[in-house]
């Protein structure tokens, strides 16, 4: 049987992650409020879940400032590409597709 990442399995990482492969090229970042706009997700919600990636070392987070304002940056690390790429073959195996 094959064994799904619990780390992106979960419905709303797994959108995240999603998000982050297809919209991030390497070494590009996302604005946390950009991200949660696009995931239609409350800062917490968000949050809680992206703090799970980045213990996992699927996502980094850099805080900094815009001007006199704290922003924060979302990336997807070359750890995270690969383990989502893996999920997403891992998926398409178990649902009998091929990619």
């Amino acid at each position: 049987m094959i064994e799904l990442d619990p780390v992106i399995h979960a419905p709303a990482r797994l959108r995240i992650m999603t998000t982050l492969d297809e919209a991030l090229e390497e070494g590009d970042e996302i604005a946390f409020p950009t991200l949660q706009k696009l995931l239609d997700m409350t800062a917490g919600n968000l949050t809680t879940h992206l703090s799970k990636l980045e213990a996992a070392g699927y996502v980094s987070s850099t805080k900094t400032f815009a001007g006199r304002k704290p922003a924060t940056l979302v990336a997807i690390t070359p750890n995270g590409r690969a383990a989502f790429r893996a999920y997403r073959t891992q998926l398409l195996q178990l649902l009998g597709g091929s990619r």
